[in-house]
């Protein structure tokens, strides 16, 4: 019997605040209950570097207790987010669309272990070049803060695309239930889950294990 090649990340909603603490937290126990998840990436909404580290503390032994790794993204943050994410107890951080010789400089300060992550990658150069500076993950598709969502067949091609040449990891996320079978063909590594698929009524995360399982089985 093989075994299940692709984990669960689970991505949390875009600009998480302290007063959404309890129910996300609550969530990633349900979720995690249900299936293999690999990690969780906290998105915040921006604040002090205080209040961060706080909202941090608070919800990432929740994964981290399942098993999980916490990885913590906060989109235009003027501050530290290494700080923030050794601060409050995670396990690495997550930059969408970085600047050129952003990753580079992180993967220096994140060489102890830590997790270094990227999407945001539109163009297949930019997702190379954050290969190329270290990181330990790529991750295609995954809804925009304003809710739309990138084309789904172009994640499906760079999906595929990636993981056919490259060694690095990559998380190839899905926004809606049709598209996680498409997904784990590719063979990534990480199906990442948007929240539609983990918070609320139609959160469905053990019939989405159970189609990883069945990938794993038929895959070559």
């Amino acid at each position: 019997m093989s075994e299940t090649r692709t984990r669960l990340a689970l991505l949390s909603p875009h600009r998480v605040e302290a007063g959404d603490a309890d129910a996300l937290s609550a969530a990633i126990t349900a979720a995690c209950a249900d299936g293999d998840v690999a990690a969780v990436i906290l998105r915040l909404a921006p604040a002090d570097e205080r209040s961060l580290v706080n909202l941090v503390k608070r919800l990432a032994p929740t994964a981290q207790e399942a098993g999980a790794a916490v990885v913590v993204a906060c989109a235009n943050f003027d501050g530290d987010l290494v700080s923030v994410s050794a601060r409050g107890g995670a396990d690495g951080i997550h930059l969408d669309k970085p600047r050129e010789g952003d990753l580079r400089g992180l993967r220096e300060r994140l060489a102890d272990g830590r997790i270094l992550g990227a999407g945001g990658h539109e163009q297949k150069h930019a997702a190379m070049e954050a290969g190329e500076a270290g990181v330990d993950y790529v991750m295609f598709g995954g809804l925009y803060a304003d809710g739309m969502a990138p084309d789904p067949e172009t994640v499906l091609d760079r999906a595929g695309w990636w993981t056919e040449i490259f060694e690095t990891p990559c998380i190839a996320v899905a926004h809606a239930a049709d598209q996680v079978g498409p997904l784990l063909a590719t063979g990534a590594e990480f199906l990442g889950l948007e929240s539609p698929l983990w918070i609320g009524q139609d959160a469905d995360v053990a019939t989405i294990q159970v189609q990883v399982a069945a990938a794993a089985e038929t895959a070559p």
